[in-house]
This record gives C-alpha cells, structure tokens and sequence, in this order.
C-alpha cells in the first residue's frame, strides 16, 4: 500500500472569529495554546499511523484555513476548489489553489461546475465507486451532478437536514469500498434508504457520540482516529477489526470540525476506492 499523504495546515490563527454553524460561538473562542497541542497530537498520531504530512502555511485573518478537508476534492492528480458558501470562508480559495498548483495537481476549472456552492472533501465522500454527495447546508445538489459528469463517476447526492451537521464528513466516514460510519438523523429519510442501499454494511453511532464528532473520523488503512468520547464506536470498531484511536479534539469542536475537518487525504481515501478504471481516465 503506497504511504498515505495527507494535508494539515497548522492552527497558528485559528480562532472562533464568527458564527458560520451551530457549533460557534464568538463569546467562546478556543484557547490558542490548548487548541495547538490538540493539533499536534493529532498530526503526530497520523504520522505514527504511516502518513506523510503535508503542510499549508496558515494566514492571518483566515482561522478556518485549518480545516484543509474544505480545500477542495482530489480526484487522481486533479483536485476541484471549493466555492464557499459563507462569505467568510471565500478568501480561502486563492491559497488553497497557490498551493495545489505548486504541488503539481491540476486544477479544474470547468463550465460545468462554474456555479452554486460546493465545499470539497467535507461534502463529498467516495465509498466504493460511488461519490455520495452532501447538500443543502453548505453545498448544492446540482453542483454535485456536474461533478459527476466530468468525472464520470457516479454520485449520491444526500440532504443534509440537521444544521449541527452540515457537512457530510461530520455524519458520515468511510471506511471500506461496503462500510461506512454514519449518524442517520442527520439525513432525511430518502438520504437514509439510499444510503442503506448503497453501504452494505453500515455501522450507526449514537447521538451523544455524533456530537463528539464521532464521525468525523481519519481512516488510514485499518486505523481509524476519531475524537475523544467514543467509547461505544471503539469498542465496535474493533470487534470489526479496526484499530481505533482517539484524541482530543475539542478546541477544534467550538468551530464544528474534529480529525477529518482538519486532513484531506492528497491521494484520494484508499478506504474508499478512489481510483477510477484506467478507462475512465481522462
């Protein structure tokens, strides 16, 4: 298995600035010492896991900038910007696309997908061949459609109707091309029963834990870090034969993201089956 590669960009100005999700709160902004260490552990915790990290330089004014799942959708050696749907997180994507260019990955620019919202990786999830697609807090199902079509990849798209969780990746995680994590209050009752039938195997997480970002989970390989106080996905999560580890995270919670918020995987989600056949290749 290539060694994963995973982008972070340190928490150096991350702070609660606005009020753009349910989590946040400007009266109770996260402690800048505490919020760093948890970032370290957690970046520490995926290189003891076999990933090489990656770094974005943070920049002043832009405390979301931590949260690199936002930054875009990597699909092969191409990534898909995002086009933020709060203005407060649009001047993200300039730096975003600095950095990819550099990296050397394409950056698409495609009538297709010229309009609506669309906010990457924490919308936009592959398991197996299929992309589900989160929509209606942050992201828009026509916009996901596009996708589809340039990619030619087949796309879910699943509403959203909790605003606790308005990103996909915070109610739901792959883990194998046939298992997923998932909180299906989160979805309406369509998006439950295509689900269902999409992910074979499906393991449901509590309420209480959901709210810990149960979900919100790194996978690397067989590894599986999440949150602190998730006691009953672990335990679960190792009777299937994963290794889960947890960290803490909350600083990063006062703003709506945990483990997977603060990643995205440079070489598309082994777990989920990225890869496109060499026939589907551009």
């Amino acid at each position: 298995m290539p060694t994963p590669r995973i982008l972070m960009c340190p928490p150096d100005y991350f702070g609660i600035e606005y009020e753009i999700n349910p989590w946040m709160n400007v009266a109770v902004d996260a402690d800048h010492a505490l919020a760093n260490s948890q970032w370290r552990g957690l970046h520490d915790l995926l290189v003891d896991s076999g990933a090489t990290i990656e770094l974005m330089a943070p920049v002043k004014g832009l405390p979301d900038l931590v949260f690199t799942a936002n930054a875009g959708l990597i699909y092969q050696d191409r990534v898909l910007l995002s086009r933020f749907h709060h203005t407060q997180r649009q001047g993200e994507t300039p730096h975003d696309r600095a950095w990819f260019e550099a990296a050397g990955f394409e950056v698409v620019d495609d009538p297709q997908v010229s309009a609506g919202a669309f906010e990457g990786a924490g919308d936009a999830l592959f398991c197996g061949d299929t992309l589900l697609a989160g929509y209606r807090q942050r992201s828009d199902a026509l916009f996901h459609q596009a996708i589809g079509a340039l990619l030619g990849v087949r796309v879910l798209p699943v509403e959203l109707v909790d605003a606790r969780y308005y990103h996909l990746d915070t109610c739901f995680c792959p883990l194998a091309p046939d298992e997923a994590v998932w909180f299906p209050a989160a979805f309406d009752r369509y998006g439950q029963e295509a689900i269902a039938a999409a992910v074979p195997k499906l393991i449901s997480v509590e309420r209480g834990e959901a709210q810990r970002f149960a979900c919100n989970a790194v996978v690397v390989g067989r590894r599986v870090v999440t949150n602190t106080g998730c006691p009953k996905l672990h335990a679960e999560l190792a009777r299937r034969g994963y290794e889960p580890h947890e960290t803490p995270l909350d600083e990063f919670v006062k703003a709506g993201g945990s483990a997977k918020c603060l990643t995205l995987r440079l070489d598309g989600e082994e777990a989920a089956g990225w890869r496109a056949p060499p026939s589907a290749a551009p």
